[in-house]
């Protein structure tokens, strides 16, 4: 994630990179949700133009953009990373869990290698 890049690879030989943004993550023990742009533990390299949603939900009153967090609600948070997709025109959505924490990304300039 300090590169915010990310690879995709059969028998050992890459066949894919692209870009990652973190568009936040969930605390499954508090049962919340927290922007990526509200988060201070993570590399800016990874943070993305996220701070655009944010601007997109203040100005147009799109509740939940513009706040930090809130509590976790699966449809809310899929609405959200929707959203934040569709602001950031990203190619793709990615989420991993490990833990107690679900991380959500969006992926940009997907490039095939050679």
């Amino acid at each position: 994630m300090d590169d915010a890049q990310i690879t995709w690879s059969r028998d050992g030989k890459v066949f894919l990179t692209g870009r990652l943004t973190v568009i936040g993550s969930v605390s499954v023990a508090q049962q919340t949700w927290l922007w990526s742009w509200a988060n201070d533990s993570l590399p800016h390299a990874a943070l993305g133009d996220m701070e655009r949603v944010r601007q997109f939900g203040e100005e147009n009153d799109y509740p939940v953009l513009p706040w930090p967090g809130f509590t976790y609600d699966p449809e809310l948070v899929a609405e959200a990373r929707m959203v934040a997709a569709s602001v950031l025109d990203a190619e793709g959505l990615w989420a991993e869990s490990m833990d107690d924490v679900q991380l959500h990304f969006m992926i940009h300039d997907l490039a095939l290698t050679a």
